[in-house]
């Protein structure tokens, strides 16, 4: 395995005594497209700032293959940087916004027209080369961004939101157009987002953050079927949470109750403290069926239509409302409201969530 590209050691920034940062540890891989991910107020703008040099730490280092980097200026960090806003300069031509980078760092005329091309041909806007970005879409405009960080060969892309100005479909076209680049250039991807969809489709890795803290990392599937603790498990797509007694245990099968009902639980390594069960269960691991059939009956309180699924709000008389996620095509029961149902999963749908960190 190669040594990391970046490596952040303890990182805290401090806004009087508010820690945007507190005592981060992060390790980023060479050509890895890494996202950090988060709500508002959580860090992870403040985390890419401060690896941008934008944002000096308070405490803590960060090492660019082994080099400290911690108190160098942007200019020389040699990142490129995309933003939320595009930033094009708009008296120049899409062909000058690309070459400004080179110019800047003094490359030969032959070399800037060079790259301008290929940079051009990267995210296919060829034929766009000597418009004003007034005259573009912000679809268009985001690609001439992208092609600009990218023109001088930066070690590190780092990209702040860059698609959350764009509406939802062009906002899809564009993340598999980032992945492709990211895959075919190899370049090591930072990207922020507040999106889980983006996040879970792009990257090979994924860092949640909550208060300036990691709260757990690892690539895209692993965190959405095994979330650590209730924030994890609630940012990332949607979750039910129960507080069940626990009957009974043997080796790594838990036996949990919902009133009379037992069901096993397949916990492996999982701690347990106390005779109370904090589980986490996703929408679409839960069985909708006709009363009779699944182990736990309720009634049908509300239905959302998405398409291809709709969400079913069903109440039970002790663990109250559970969301269930069932597809749409050739569903098993017509779900509709004030309906009586049975519903029921499998004992590794449920993960047990630790408690929150302090």
């Amino acid at each position: 395995m190669t040594d990391p590209i970046l490596t952040i050691s303890r990182a805290t920034k401090r806004y009087g005594p508010v820690h945007a940062l507190d005592r981060v540890d992060l390790t980023v891989e060479e050509g890895e497209f890494l996202t950090l991910l988060g709500p508002s107020g959580s860090g992870k703008t403040t985390l890419l700032s401060a690896i941008a040099g934008f944002a000096p730490l308070s405490e803590g280092r960060i090492d660019l293959r082994g080099r400290d980097i911690t108190s160098e200026p942007p200019e020389h960090r040699d990142f490129g940087m995309v933003f939320q806003g595009y930033a094009l300069f708009p008296t120049m031509t899409v062909r000058d916004n690309i070459a400004f980078p080179l110019k800047v760092r003094k490359r030969p005329a032959s070399e800037i027209k060079k790259r301008v091309e290929y940079c051009l041909g990267l995210v296919q806007m060829e034929d766009f080369a000597d418009r004003m970005p007034s005259q573009m879409s912000g679809g268009q405009q985001q690609r001439i961004a992208l092609a600009r960080a990218l023109s001088f060969e930066p070690q590190v892309l780092l990209l702040d939101e860059p698609l959350s100005a764009l509406d939802k479909k062009l906002r899809a076209d564009l993340q598999w157009e980032l992945k492709s680049l990211h895959d075919s250039l190899g370049v090591t991807f930072i990207y922020v987002t507040h999106d889980q969809d983006e996040a879970l489709s792009m990257s090979d890795r994924v860092v949640i953050l909550k208060d300036g803290r990691i709260q757990q990392q690892g690539v895209p599937d692993a965190l959405y079927n095994h979330p650590r603790n209730r924030f994890v498990a609630d940012f990332l797509g949607k979750s039910n949470f129960m507080d069940l007694p626990v009957r009974g245990r043997e080796g790594d099968a838990l036996t949990c109750a919902v009133g009379d009902t037992q069901f096993p639980v397949e916990a492996p390594g999982a701690e347990v403290r106390g005779d109370v069960l904090n589980l986490a269960l996703r929408p679409e691991r839960i069985r909708l069926g006709a009363p009779g059939e699944e182990m736990l009956d309720g009634t049908i309180r509300q239905v959302s239509y998405l398409g291809e699924r709709c969400l079913v709000m069903v109440d039970h008389d002790v663990i109250g409302p559970l969301l269930i996620s069932q597809a749409t095509w050739k569903e098993g029961v017509t779900p509709r409201a004030g309906l009586p149902v049975s519903f029921g999963w499998d004992s590794d749908a449920c993960v047990v969530m630790e408690a929150e960190p302090a």
